[in-house]
């Protein structure tokens, strides 16, 4: 499906510059005020926790953090608004909230902060819908992403016991929920050339099926076809 595609493929940053902003805008904040915006965070099956499903990708540790992050979520969200416009901000609004709610059951009993989730969440999309359509386009997406941040399949390992892995999971996890579900929505592969010469075999086959006419017969003339149709009458009518 063509039509899924940004006609204009600098307005696909708009959305994803608009919410990195908005990143920056809430951190720069809590460090002019010296406040630590951790409680805002996802704390693992408590009632209070469960509101950083929404806020969590707000909060970042440090400037580095929130760097880190940044980057790989303009360049995805800007393959994800550019391939598939159609269905960006229910599969962004799908892997944020559903990815943030799996993490407050089955996270480690402590704050997690940050939007790293998020940025595994789609890179999973991408990477699952590339393969999915076998489209040169999005496969080449794909690859970028694997080659930028191959390293990222470390983070879905409990090796730094400061990192939420269980974040970076239950992001992918949803990620690749999303790319299943919308398989057959946004950017399709386009048909091979020989099934457009299957149907116009078919169509060729169809055409020579019908009976065609014998050359041995004399073409009639128009005035002998209307005759033909008038009844055999030749005596004029009585007075």
């Amino acid at each position: 499906m063509e039509k899924a595609i940004s006609p204009k493929p600098y307005k696909a940053l708009l959305p994803p510059f608009l919410f990195v902003s908005s990143l920056w805008i809430v951190h720069l904040a809590l460090f002019i005020s010296h406040t630590s915006g951790v409680s805002f965070g996802i704390y693992p099956r408590n009632a209070f926790g469960i509101s950083g499903v929404i806020s969590s990708v707000f909060i970042h540790d440090d400037w580095n953090h929130l760097f880190n992050n940044s980057l790989p979520l303009l360049i995805l969200g800007w393959a994800l608004f550019h391939f598939y416009k159609e269905v960006a901000y229910p599969v962004l609004a799908y892997i944020w909230l559903v990815s943030g709610f799996w993490l407050w059951l089955i996270g480690r009993e402590s704050f997690h902060i940050g939007a790293s989730g998020l940025v595994y969440g789609l890179a999973a999309f991408l990477i699952l819908s590339g393969i999915l359509r076998k489209e040169i386009r999005v496969a080449g997406v794909s690859l970028l992403v694997v080659f930028l941040y191959g390293s990222m399949i470390w983070g879905l390992f409990p090796i730094d016991y400061h990192i939420s892995f269980e974040a970076h999971i239950c992001g992918a996890l949803a990620g690749l929920f999303m790319a299943w579900f919308y398989r057959r929505s946004g950017i399709q592969a386009p048909f091979f050339k020989w099934e457009d010469e299957e149907e116009l075999q078919e169509d060729e086959n169809t055409y020579w099926k019908a009976p065609l006419p014998n050359p041995n017969l004399p073409e009639l003339s128009p005035e002998i076809e209307q005759k033909k149709g008038e009844p055999e009458n030749s005596d004029p009518p009585s007075p």
